[in-house]
């Protein structure tokens, strides 16, 4: 696919952005454009950046190291393709129960970063849950087009899967860069986790660079970094789950310097017997959990948002507020399926405006 490239005058759908140069600015002869470029070749998604610089030229360059890194990450990361002459995630599963792969750094820095997230989540973040996840994968994509003869995965099938999905049995060798899994039928599904990491990993790379006034919309994980051109802080919408609703969004929040990640059932599910059935698996039940329709987290850290998002969504009320409680700066609104809005102590505070 073709990238493609949206100037300065669109506006996101989740960012908003419109924004005009202070006076300090002007005062300082300093006047700061918006431009804004998407790329739909990576991780299966749109990925959107929006920055203020002085001209094209320097937008563009920033973006050059951006979608480099883009590139870098979705190849490393990537469950479903091989690449010439690159050991990925891929190549991992390929050789499971064979051998240990030499992978690159980041690859172990992913797995070493889920493994942390696993305990703190007291395993609802399994990235070794691959052999459930596939199962489900094949049925959706199978059945999405076909919903007169859609069916379910047998139970069975998906507790067979479930024997190999403990994270012990994935063996890291930082000396060596290996990464092996200990069984034939194992398989690693980073999609909980990698979107977010590598949102973050770009995102840091950018500050390292100097870049104060830009915004990342990858698939919907956002990263903000500084302010917009203005100076005034950035905001992100919270979806409506109910696609019937003459609302499209609820809420919109501040950010600044944070990240806003939405996990939801309304975008990727498929329909058996006329009920729909969403992409998140609860590890316990092995099933969608449908309590709530969508969970969006406020962090520092898109890597972590992105894989709470997911936990919270197959925990309950109660239980999400006490995960979040482990990690400094969390917040998080829980839309339940019934359409009631819930929300963890602090998360009111960032609210900009409601629907």
């Amino acid at each position: 696919m073709k990238k493609f490239v949206l100037r300065a005058l669109s506006c996101s759908l989740i960012l908003c952005l419109l924004c005009s140069c202070s006076l300090n600015q002007a005062e300082q002869g300093t006047k700061l454009n918006k431009y804004s470029t998407s790329y739909i070749e990576y991780f299966d998604t749109v990925c959107t950046v929006v920055g203020f610089e002085e001209s094209q030229a320097e937008f563009d360059a920033v973006c050059e190291k951006i979608e480099t890194l883009l590139n870098k990450y979705n190849r490393l990361y990537d469950i479903y393709h091989s690449y010439d002459g690159l050991n990925n995630v891929f190549t991992i599963n390929k050789m499971a129960g064979q051998n240990a792969v030499k992978v690159e750094k980041e690859i172990i820095d992913l797995i070493d970063y889920s493994k942390d997230l696993y305990e703190k989540t007291d395993g609802t973040v399994n990235i070794a849950m691959g052999s459930v996840l596939k199962i489900w994968h094949n049925y959706r994509t199978m059945y999405s087009a076909d919903p007169q003869n859609a069916k379910l995965p047998p139970k069975g099938m998906l507790e067979e899967a479930n024997k190999y999905t403990d994270f012990s049995k994935i063996i890291i060798d930082r000396e060596n860069s290996t990464v092996f899994l200990e069984n034939s039928n194992m398989s690693l599904d980073v999609g909980a986790v990698a979107k977010g990491y590598a949102t973050e990993q770009i995102a840091q790379a950018l500050i390292a660079d100097g870049a104060t006034n830009y915004a990342l919309n990858f698939g919907g994980n956002i990263r903000t970094i500084g302010t917009k051109g203005d100076g005034s802080d950035w905001s992100a919408a919270v979806t409506n789950p109910d696609k019937e609703s003459e609302k499209p969004y609820l809420m919109n929040v501040k950010l600044k310097d944070q990240t806003f990640v939405t996990s939801g059932s309304y975008e990727r599910f498929y329909t058996v017997d006329g009920v729909r059935y969403h992409h998140i698996i609860d590890p316990e039940t092995l099933m969608p959990n449908n309590t709530f329709s969508s969970v969006s987290i406020l962090a520092c850290d898109s890597g972590l948002a992105d894989a709470l998002s997911t936990a919270l969504f197959n925990l309950s009320y109660e239980e999400g507020k006490e995960i979040i409680s482990k990690f400094e700066g969390v917040e998080a609104v829980w839309i339940t399926a019934e359409n009631e809005i819930l929300y963890s102590d602090n998360f009111k505070d960032i609210i900009i405006k409601m629907y």
